[in-house]
């Protein structure tokens, strides 16, 4: 008996379809009509390098309210290389955020919470306030609110001074004349005429204190030592002046010193493999790797610190390509678009202090690679050219080198095949 109740029950009970609850919602009020059919999504920090796993929320670039459409950047992630980006998967408005600017983020932790779809204009909080504030400042009302404001202080000026016009406070403030004789105003200006000594603390950034990690390392690990030579330029400079404007007009390349010497330096590593190689293995290194290519890294100088982005196969390119392939490096490196597979690897380095007026330096080894050239301002000195004096344009050469691997003997014979490839760059065309 009981289960033939059942079912005529569910037999006499009213079946609910999808037109009957369009229906229904339709009869009710207009503000309990609206459905929401967006869903919240969770957006972690990104996955940065295989060697990195934390960074630096620096700069949130949405607010709590706005909306973001996809692939949008919400948030910039500092690391001890490069800055990573946190785009939008869908678009979306922002909920919540669950870190605050300086704090520092791990990998999958979570980083804030957008609701996807589409954003209604009740839900857009932001945007409607942006509207409607220039229509709340009519140029009608601006006027009006002045000069209402303006008579107000000349209202209430004569009644503050009825009361400081009372004889009283005029005998009492009489024997006042006999206070300025106190020396005592005169003794806090005497410290002003000492200067400021004030101090700020800033915090060193993800960069920068990988750079001096790296660079301790370096003087640590490697048996650094430095030789020098001097160059004359006048050959390259002309040769420079002679094309440069056909090579722009052709190609749309300036044509620098770069792309020059570091085609030096891949003509010089033929005769002269070690210096490309590199020290690897176990405690401190057991292995000499050899390679065929050779990978340039680029020193550039940022607001962050110093990058060295790599131009990769710089055996297989002409002067042109190498020119190229730097200024685009040094152009990512300045907007911080470098990526960490822009800056991996390198096996040998070129540092152009001379662009800063540095007239001789010596550079540090960037480890795990052997060797790094240094080059410098050009300074017109005179020098012995065929037993006369002549005034010429030089710059002094720097190659500091790690002599656990390297020779001094080796070190000095690159340099100077450098020399003799930048002071008659036909040579680098045989």
């Amino acid at each position: 008996m009981l289960y033939r109740g059942l079912r005529f029950a569910a037999r006499a009970a009213p079946r609910l379809s999808l037109y009957n609850t369009s229906s229904a919602l339709r009869q009710l009020p207009v503000q309990f009509q609206h459905v929401r059919t967006y869903a919240d999504k969770v957006i972690k920090v990104p996955a940065m390098a295989e060697s990195i796993s934390e960074g630096t929320l620096k700069q949130w670039n949405k607010a709590v309210g706005d909306f973001v459409e996809q692939d949008e950047e919400i948030a910039t992630i500092e690391t001890d290389k490069i800055d990573v980006a946190v785009n939008a998967p869908e678009a979306g408005i922002i909920k919540e955020f669950f870190v605050n600017e300086e704090d520092t983020v791990t990998v999958g932790q979570d980083l804030v919470r957008i609701e996807l779809g589409g954003a209604p204009s009740g839900e857009r909080p932001a945007a409607e306030e942006a509207k409607e504030a220039p229509k709340e400042p009519t140029p009608q009302t601006q006027p009006e609110q002045r000069t209402t404001q303006e008579p107000k202080p000349q209202e209430t000026k004569p009644q503050e001074t009825k009361p400081a016009s009372q004889p009283t406070p005029v005998v009492e403030e009489a024997p006042s004349p006999k206070q300025p004789s106190k020396p005592a105003k005169a003794a806090p200006e005497a410290p002003a005429t000492l200067g400021s000594r004030e101090e700020r603390r800033v915090k060193m950034n993800r960069m920068r204190l990988r750079i001096a990690e790296r660079l301790k390392q370096s003087q640590n690990t490697a048996a650094s030592l430095t030789t020098f030579n001097e160059v004359d330029m006048s050959a390259l400079m002309e040769f420079r002046n002679k094309y440069k404007d056909e090579v722009l007009k052709k190609t749309g390349v300036k044509l620098g010193f770069m792309s020059a010497f570091s085609r030096a330096c891949v003509l010089a590593m033929r005769d002269l493999p070690i210096v490309n190689a590199s020290i690897e293995g176990p405690n401190g290194g057991d292995t000499i790797v050899y390679r065929d290519y050779v990978d340039i890294s680029v020193a550039v100088a940022t607001e962050k610190g110093l990058v060295t982005p790599v131009v990769r196969n710089a055996e297989s390119m002409d002067m042109i390509g190498i020119e190229k392939a730097i200024a685009d490096m040094g152009k990512k490196a300045r907007d911080g678009k470098l990526t960490i597979e822009d800056m991996a690897g390198g096996t040998f380095t070129i540092s152009n202090g001379g662009v800063f007026g540095s007239l001789m330096g010596t550079p540090i080894i960037n480890l795990p690679q052997t060797a790094v050239l240094g080059l410098h301002a050009i300074k017109e000195r005179p020098v012995a050219v065929n037993g006369k004096v002549e005034i010429r344009p030089m710059m002094y050469l720097a190659l500091t080198y790690d002599h656990r691997l390297l020779d001094g003997r080796e070190a000095v014979q690159f340099l100077i095949k450098v020399k003799e490839y930048i002071e008659d760059p036909r040579k680098m065309l045989l």
